[in-house]
């Protein structure tokens, strides 16, 4: 028994066992560290990684885009050529009776604008601007685009045009369009597998009429001998159950490891094994692809090994 216990010991231990003994807790420590740790560490990551693709392509063009729009719109930008040549070079000039001060690039930015670059310079939170441009990316985002300002405010638009979209698709004319759009995105023979995988995921997740799963089932599928996990829906077709002459269950068999995908089917309820396990249990088993099964202990799980490693250790 405890040779067999030792051959299912990882090899890295047991060539440590006997020339480095003392290296053993070591190891056992640091796998069980690399246990605690590689969960909430990647779950970290995960969202980290939403975070940064959500903020690059998405934030960053709008922040970008909006500062575009607020210069296009506000900023008023004097060339040196303009200006009468008895002003020229002043650092402060009067232009159609308003005040505006020179850049290094020879352009003119009206002076509470330029006075407001000189504070932020004078603070440190900025460097120099250089042209006239550069005055206004900085003003732009200092007056009007700060990330406390910004990110509500982002927040409460995108929400007020999703509700927009929402009504807008809801009506006649609406839903027309969007049946156009979705026409001419199918007809893109790369695009279209793409658009159609990502809309199945959010018509499943977002859907008004979620399907209710009453129960967890086993049925052969694909075929005898081989079991599949299966959520009823509902009872199955009358017109199905009069051919058959007894009750039949209508079920969907979901795919690993995305179970938001699957098939519909119509089995004899005697065909059909009841689970004991819940549907949060059995979706695991299928998003895991069977690693995790509820109530039985896991063979090659990183707790099994611990076990194995603990008892050969305490066997010498």
């Amino acid at each position: 028994m405890q040779e067999s216990e030792s051959a299912s010991v990882p090899l890295s231990v047991q060539q440590h066992r006997s020339p480095m003994g003392g290296f053993r807790p070591f190891l056992l420590a640091l796998w069980r560290g690399l246990a605690v740790l590689l969960p909430p560490l990647l779950t970290i990551v995960i969202f980290l990684w939403i975070g940064g693709t959500v903020k690059s392509y998405i934030l960053d063009p709008l922040f970008l885009g909006s500062r575009y729009v607020l210069i296009a719109t506000t900023a008023s930008i004097v060339h040196e050529k303009d200006v009468p040549e008895s002003q020229r070079r002043k650092p402060v000039i009067l232009y159609k009776n308003k005040e505006y001060s020179r850049v290094e690039d020879g352009t003119y930015v009206p002076s509470p604008v330029m006075n407001t670059i000189q504070d932020m310079i004078a603070s440190g939170s900025i460097e120099t601007p250089q042209t006239g441009l550069e005055v206004y990316h900085r003003f732009i985002e200092h007056t009007y685009l700060k990330p406390h300002l910004f990110f509500p405010v982002f927040c409460i638009l995108f929400i007020l045009f999703t509700y927009l979209l929402g009504k807008f698709i809801a009506a006649g004319i609406g839903r027309f369009f969007w049946t156009r759009f979705e026409k001419i995105v199918e007809m893109v023979p790369l695009v279209r597998e793409v658009y159609g995988a990502v809309k199945q995921v959010s018509d499943f997740i977002l859907s008004e009429h979620n399907v209710q799963f009453s129960r967890v089932v086993a049925v052969q599928w694909p075929r005898q001998g081989v079991w599949s996990l299966a959520f009823v829906t509902s009872e199955g077709l009358l017109d199905i159950e009069k051919a058959v002459g007894e009750p039949v269950y209508a079920v969907l068999i979901p795919t690993s490891p995305m179970p938001m995908t699957g098939f519909t089917m119509h089995v004899k309820r005697s065909e059909t094994i009841e689970l004991t396990i819940s549907l949060d249990q059995a979706l695991q088993v299928i998003v895991s692809c069977g690693v995790v099964i509820p109530g039985r202990k896991q063979s090659g799980t990183v707790q099994e090994t611990l076990d194995v490693v603990n008892r050969a250790i305490d066997n010498g």
